[in-house]
């Protein structure tokens, strides 16, 4: 009996505390009815005013003799196809600086967003097309403001103790707070602020909240505020254009239930001392069945929940590493593209140092994009929660120019393709961003318009500079532009989304995934920018992307210029954008830039100038490096004053790194850049021909691994090939063992001193690497404990990392190897006597 009493009373409770949520509900359905009244009849109030203007002989006239009333605070006309109109205060009107783009509409006629208008008070504005005969002749605009709607909202409900305020669904901002109701006046407060004054900061609920006003509809969940449970809503007004937000504490909301609970309680405690003597023993007993039923039931519906959720979370995986990888496979086989030609092109001119080094520096950055790559698609935890995150660090526009480059133009190339870029108004070549996402959005781009372009087209990639809205960071375009198949309207509206590709008789022999450019938009938005695209069929595509990225402190320009004993540059280019383009760049390096259209007038210069110091590098522009332009630019080198050919650096400007006549040889101290280029790569053509890059490279470690002697343990006979040969390179010496084993026995029998450092692999054969660092730890010998043992190995994971270290490792080195990252563990493990 007691158990049946409780469980009518446990379900009076719920039932009225269904009823009191129900009877909140009903309340904001009245206060939404009550708003939308309203601005349904300032819609007909605004149609029939219409009505009259288009009657009216004189529509200006008739609006300057209109008066305002309770509800509108300015009516405003403007005809059909004028910019300007009039307003009924003698003031002209705008209708520009109004917002409509969030398609809210009031009977059909459009609603704008929500401002503070000229009285300092929130407003909106309804517009209502004025037709005659048949025919629109102008727009009538009605700004109507809030304090109409507060007038018909009740002074507060559940006891003063609900929170309710008007907020306009676009800005997010609280547009009216009605009498009695929220803490803080409208206009002062909006949603972000009234997640952080009341702790809303699940991401969960706030996922939420956001969807629900994605999709216009109303949310209501439970929350804590200030201490007290209660129930947070955002209701939806006039089909998502306004929104209800606020909160009612869950003791307003059942102070009924609770006072009939209590009641009931008082009746279920005499009902259970009446009856407790006599029936204890049976009611003991059935109270036992019920709970242990209740419990298998609950611990049943527990573990079926569970595994529910278990194979709906292992089916998000598998489709989230899925797609992934299918993304991913588009974006890895294009930089591993340029590394097989590159190497294939060593290969044949392996007689030609200079052809060799140049594709050796291409193979490299387009293997660090591939490395990059491959990382992500390795990391588990970001194909886990389904998105990427960002890496931000310094690095140079140049350098990402260079990569895109190196890896776009041999593709160009194959298919007889033109491929051009241009930079323009660029300030800050030196930003703070991803590089890789960065990268491989270009990549992207790039590849597709080299796919999408017939053989013979042309394609260019343009590095815009825009106004800066703060000067902390940098405003660039990105533009791709082709003049390759374009695309249909049809699937232009949906090139951004998944698994999409063109399909017809001339791109269907084009593969790919259809994951590209849904990736690139991913990844645009991920750095906070815009994509859009524009096409014609049968024209060509402009891709257009915005970004904004940090610029870093800025060290002084001039510094690496002085360095050189550069303060002259003399350069010569027929073309007047190419000679301004020099004299930009230079700009606030300390150096001066003479720039001349001819050979002839260049030596004049340089003759003039050599009395006084001369000039200490020379920039020659050619349409084809040859003998001829050889020859010129000696002259002009030893007319700016060059004591031999190692004085004055030479750089040849050609439009394309192809356009040099086949066995030609630069003299010394000479180079050669394609345009356009940022200042930093010119800087590093210039370390690259003086020997100053390689010198601050040396410089860094210095000889470092000089005479080192180390074990290494790797069971990869590849792997252990390229480990001795970089090691030659740099005067160590290595004696490699296939296992750990191998490594825990050759130590164990070698002198003390005898070996620098240990080198260990992790996955191995017989003994890992972790099981033989404890055990070489573990060693009777006073060197087993300080002898520096460094990973190095493929698991290139911060859990790798830690699982190395707490095995007795002294540091953590991923492949493929760096040999700056070994040098600086050495440095800091042996040179300085740390372990």
């Amino acid at each position: 009996m007691g158990a049946s009493i409780y469980g009518v009373a446990r379900q009076t409770y719920d039932d009225m505390s269904e009823a009191a949520i129900q009877n909140l509900n009903e309340n904001l359905n009245l206060i939404e009815n009550t708003v939308e009244a309203i601005m349904r009849s300032e819609a007909e109030f605004q149609e029939l005013i219409a009505e009259e203007i288009a009657a009216a002989p004189d529509p200006e006239a008739y609006i300057l003799n209109l008066r305002n009333n309770d509800t509108t605070a300015k009516l405003s006309v403007v005809p059909a196809g004028a910019s300007e109109g009039i307003s009924n205060d003698g003031e002209p009107f705008s209708p520009a600086d109004l917002d409509f783009s969030a398609g809210g509409t009031v009977m059909g006629l459009p609603i704008s967003q929500s401002y503070v208008n000229y009285l300092g008070t929130w407003a909106y504005t309804i517009a209502c097309p004025i037709e005659r005969d048949g025919e629109t002749v102008g727009t009538l605009y009605a700004e109507y403001v809030y304090d109409a709607i507060e007038r018909s909202l009740p002074e507060g409900f559940y006891d003063k103790q609900a929170v309710l305020y008007l907020m306009d669904a676009t800005s997010e901002r609280f547009v009216l707070k009605p009498a009695g109701m929220g803490e803080r006046d409208a206009g002062h407060l909006n949603l972000e602020d009234f997640y952080r004054a009341n702790n809303v900061l699940d991401e969960e609920t706030l996922a939420l909240v956001e969807g629900g006003i994605a999709d216009k509809s109303s949310v209501m969940f439970a929350h804590q505020v200030k201490d007290r449970d209660s129930l947070c809503y955002l209701w939806s007004i006039n089909g998502g254009t306004t929104y209800l937000v606020g909160y009612v504490p869950m003791t307003a909301i059942q102070k009924e239930a609770d006072a009939v609970n209590t009641a009931i309680a008082l009746v279920i405690a005499i009902a259970v001392a009446a009856f407790v003597l006599c029936v204890v023993i049976y009611a003991y007993n059935r109270r036992r069945q019920l709970q242990l039923q209740k419990a298998q039931e609950a611990e049943r519906a527990l573990h079926n929940e569970q595994l529910t959720r278990a194979l709906q979370a292992a089916e998000v995986a598998n489709e989230s590493k899925s797609a992934f990888l299918a993304n991913m496979s588009h974006d890895i086989r294009t930089p591993m593209n340029a590394v097989l030609g590159f190497t294939t092109i060593i290969a044949k001119e392996a007689d030609d140092p200079a052809k060799v080094r140049d594709c050796a520096s291409k193979i490299m950055a387009s293997g660090r994009h591939l490395l990059d790559l491959i990382n992500d698609v390795l990391d588990i935890s970001k194909i886990e929660s389904g998105k990427a995150t960002m890496t931000l660090t310094e690095f140079n526009l140049g350098d990402s120019l260079v990569a895109v480059e190196s890896i776009i133009g041999p593709m160009a190339r194959d298919k007889h393709q033109t491929f051009r870029t241009e930079i323009a108004g660029v300030n800050h070549e030196r930003v703070i961003g991803d590089e890789t996402h960065l990268n491989q959005i270009l990549i992207n781009l790039l590849s597709n318009a080299v796919k999408y372009t017939p053989e013979g087209g042309h394609i260019c990639l343009r590095f815009i500079g825009l106004a800066q809205h703060s000067s902390q960071f940098e405003r660039i375009r990105i533009e791709v532009e082709d003049d390759g198949y374009g695309m249909t309207p049809e699937f232009l509206a949906t090139i951004f989304d998944s698994f999409t590709r063109a399909e017809n008789s001339t791109t269907n022999k084009v593969q790919g995934t259809g994951l590209g450019m849904s990736i690139t938009k991913s990844l645009v938005e991920l750095m906070g920018g815009t994509i859009e695209a524009e096409s014609t069929e049968g024209v060509g595509s402009l891709f257009r992307v915005d970004l904004e990225l940090r610029i870093p402190d800025e060290q002084a320009q001039g510094f690496f210029w002085r360095s050189q004993g550069i303060d002259a540059m003399l350069v010569v280019d027929p073309t007047a954008a190419g000679r301004e383009t020099a004299q930009r760049q230079m700009e606030g390096t300390g150096v001066r830039v003479d720039a001349v259209p001819s050979v002839e007038e260049a030596l004049a210069r340089a003759e003039a100038a050599a009395p006084t110091g001369g000039y200490q590098i020379v920039l020659v522009c050619c349409d084809v490096l040859g003998s001829a332009c050889l020859e010129a630019a000696s002259a002009l080198r030893s007319a700016a004053g060059a004591a031999d050919d190692r004085s004055v650096p030479l750089v040849f400007v050609l439009d394309h790194n192809f356009d040099v006549e086949e066995g030609l040889t630069l003299p010394p101290w000479a180079g050669v850049l394609t345009r356009p280029f940022f200042l930093s790569t010119l800087r590093r053509k210039v370390e690259d021909i003086t020997g100053a890059g390689q010198a601050d490279a040396a410089a860094a470690y210095g000889a470092v691994l000089q005479g080192k002697h180390f074990l290494a343990a790797e069971d990869n006979f590849l792997n252990a090939g390229i480990l001795s040969e970089l090691l030659e390179l740099e005067g160590a010496t290595v004696e490699v063992v296939e296992n750990g084993q191998l490594a825990v026995e050759r130590f164990e029998a070698c002198e003390p001193g005898e070996f620098d450092a240990i080198l260990m692999d992790v996955q191995m054969p017989v003994m890992n690497g972790h099981a033989a660092t404890r055990a070489i730890r573990a060693l009777e010998r006073p060197d087993a404990r300080t002898i520096p043992i460094i990973a190095m190995t493929a698991d290139a994971f911060v859990e790798d990392e830690k699982a190395a270290l707490a095995a007795g490792m002294s540091a953590h080195v991923a492949k493929p190897l760096e040999i700056g990252d070994l040098k600086r563990a050495v440095d800091l493990l042996v040179e300085k006597g740390r372990s």
